[in-house]
């Protein structure tokens, strides 16, 4: 049975980047790099590493955009591209942190911060960010980003019941943390 046509959606913009017009990929660099850079920053909950993340995420661009079908907007593409590059990263910084704690030590859970007096209010973002890396990881990509835990699993090389396991406790820390 014949496969039906996809849509392709390529910019004359994208197209002009695709043959090696610098101004044209800085065009797309500059209407994509905010929402780049959140995505990076979510994941990740350190703002130099989301820079960094974000600037190989747009030089990994640049490299594969000859490989750009347009059977997806280039921003899907390209967000697709950058949690990759978060992947990899934490795939491999995974070596270098410590294990998965057990819950019982209740001293990983804690999280003073000093700008944060007990019983002021905490924002969301603020509470994700005080999140374990791991467990962050899982709930942004997860519950913000809407990947399957079977995909979260394969590109972390964890089992999925790690992030699973992961989830509820990122989402039960963020309810007390939300809670104070």
């Amino acid at each position: 049975m014949p496969q039906p046509e996809r849509t392709v959606f390529i910019s004359d913009t994208v197209r002009r980047a695709q043959g090696g017009d610098r101004g044209a990929f800085e065009q797309l660099y500059r209407e994509n790099v905010a929402h780049i850079y959140a995505v990076c920053l979510r994941i990740t909950a350190d703002a130099v590493r989301a820079r960094e993340m974000t600037q190989d995420s747009f030089v990994r661009a640049w490299d594969m955009l000859p490989s750009f079908r347009g059977e997806a907007a280039f921003s899907s593409w390209l967000h697709r591209l950058a949690v990759n590059v978060v992947f990899v990263y934490l795939r491999t910084n995974r070596r270098r942190e410590s294990r998965v704690t057990l819950v019982e030590d209740f001293s990983t859970l804690e999280y003073e911060d000093p700008n944060v007096r007990p019983g002021s209010s905490i924002d969301l973002e603020h509470a994700v960010t005080a999140l374990p890396p791991q467990a962050r990881a899982i709930f942004v990509l997860h519950d913000i980003e809407g990947y399957k835990h079977e995909e979260i699993a394969t590109q972390l090389g964890i089992a999925i019941g790690t992030t699973k396991a992961q989830l509820h406790r990122a989402r039960k820390l963020l309810r007390e943390n939300l809670q104070r």
